[in-house]
């Protein structure tokens, strides 16, 4: 199952980054001042308009988008169940404490 899943994943994966790699880049002159030299109406150089948002490259984008962080999430969530809690630390053994006390050593007598 999660061998699938991996699977389904990479292939959402790949197919979403030839998606955005074909999309036109939109953002060429965003840098360049502001003056909304592209075109369209507004101030934001037919950045927003209607025509570019129901693109079908958009709508596919989102839905892959969607989709990877779907099975992101549920590739998280299979991997954590059937563990045991563990900690690193439960194999570390700590060793016993020597109890053993020092006889004081009595001065040496001078005669």
């Amino acid at each position: 199952m999660n061998n699938v899943l991996l699977v389904i994943h990479l292939l959402i994966t790949l197919s979403l980054i030839g998606v955005v790699l074909v999309q036109k880049s939109e953002g060429g002159a965003l840098g360049m001042g502001g003056s909304g030299s592209g075109g369209g109406s507004g101030g934001f150089g037919g950045f927003l308009t209607g025509q570019s948002t129901a693109n079908l490259l958009t709508r596919t984008t989102a839905i892959l988008a969607a989709a990877f962080i779907a099975s992101s999430l549920l590739l998280t969530i299979l991997a954590d169940t059937g563990r045991t809690t563990r900690s690193i630390t439960d194999d570390i053994t700590v060793p016993a404490i020597q109890t053993e006390t020092e006889q004081p050593v009595a001065p040496p007598v001078s005669e």
